[in-house]
């Protein structure tokens, strides 16, 4: 259980940061704001969090 924590932590944290990142740069380019949509950067670091410390888990099995 603790692998599994350890790994959904990990993948969320990157996920997070890489989709802060994207976005920011997104909004700067399109539209011309410095605006970060959390909502976004947040539900798809618990998505893909879990379903890649799901499938690390069920790989290491």
């Amino acid at each position: 259980m603790k692998n599994v924590m350890v790994s959904f932590l990990t993948f969320f944290v990157i996920t997070f940061i890489t989709a802060s990142i994207v976005g920011f740069l997104y909004n700067l380019i399109a539209h011309g704001s410095s605006v970060v949509d959390w909502e976004t950067s947040i539900r798809l670091a618990i998505i893909f969090g879990v379903v890649f410390a799901w499938s690390n888990n069920r790989k290491k099995e």
